[in-house]
């Protein structure tokens, strides 16, 4: 495993954000389409959870998400972060805050 620095991780803007809108994108098996709420602005993020979380578990729920990303293009669509989760198999858990926090709140 490859080490970074403090300064190289300290470059990383985590927020926590609410799903408010979560979309099938058409002609992908895999991927949504979030609106997320961090606060100051709302993220549109395509996200590949479709073979492993509802559309209804997913809405409402606060996430982190890493607001600094580039942007990139899936299907069309351009998406402004990228929502964390981890893998195990075939289990993927999206990373969430233990207890409600304010839109927009930093991960330090």
């Amino acid at each position: 495993m490859e080490k970074v620095t403090h300064s190289d991780f300290a470059k990383l803007d985590l927020r926590v954000g609410t799903i408010e809108r979560v979309e099938v994108v058409q002609g992908a098996d895999k991927l949504y389409k979030l609106t997320v709420n961090i606060g100051s602005s709302k993220r549109t993020l395509v996200a590949g959870l479709r073979p492993y979380c509802e559309q209804a578990d997913l809405h409402g729920k606060q996430v982190v998400i890493v607001a600094n990303l580039e942007p990139r293009r899936m299907k069309g669509i351009e998406s402004n972060g990228m929502l964390l989760a981890a893998q195990d198999n075939s289990i993927v858990a999206v990373l969430r805050p233990d207890r409600r926090v304010e839109n927009g709140a930093k991960i330090y």
